[in-house]
């Protein structure tokens, strides 16, 4: 079974800047687009994202599937393959399956691509990130870019690892080979 990492993206890989759809807007977070080159050749690498300015109404699913083909495009010109992208597209109000911290998107992505997740990770900037690879049986790693160093004092289960930033925790799961 093969391993992988599952990433937040807004305020781990790229900065946060609210309700992100349009592609000019993308501003990745130092040393994340290195980082997930280092990951990038040992691990499938997913994004599980929850984008409720769908469930808003700020734009619509259509709008970000587009954006995502180039969020992609844009990453896959750097070297990096994400094998699929999660979007939980409902407000934090309304009732869902998939929302963070579920682990839905995590067990479809195993079942799909045969993932063993007690050899993945799941690294994000808000404990529900953590809470989500925790629940699934991943290793946690805590990421104080974005909303991370804000929210470390939520944090109800303690992360297998905190560090900075994505180019830290690209680190420490590679020195766990």
């Amino acid at each position: 079974m093969k391993r992988a990492v599952f990433l937040d993206r807004d305020g781990t890989i790229n900065e946060d800047v609210g309700d992100l759809f349009e592609i000019e807007r993308v501003v990745f977070v130092p040393g994340a687009v290195e980082a997930l080159r280092m990951l990038a050749g040992r691990f499938n690498l997913f994004i599980i994202t929850n984008q409720s300015g769908i469930g808003k109404g700020v734009f619509d699913l259509d709008r970000y599937r587009s954006f995502e083909r180039e969020y992609n495009a844009l990453l896959n010109r750097e070297g990096i393959d994400i094998i699929e992208t999660y979007c939980c597209p409902h407000r934090k109000d309304q009732p869902c399956d998939c929302r963070k911290p579920s682990t839905h998107f995590m067990t479809v992505a195993a079942e799909k691509y045969a993932l063993d997740l007690s050899r993945s990770f799941v690294i994000g900037d808000h404990p529900h990130d953590v809470e989500m690879g925790l629940r699934a049986g991943s290793k946690g790693v805590y990421v104080l870019t974005g909303h991370g160093a804000k929210h470390r004092g939520e944090l109800v289960t303690m992360p297998h690892h905190i560090t900075g930033d994505l180019t830290g925790a690209a680190l420490w799961i590679l020195s766990l080979e």
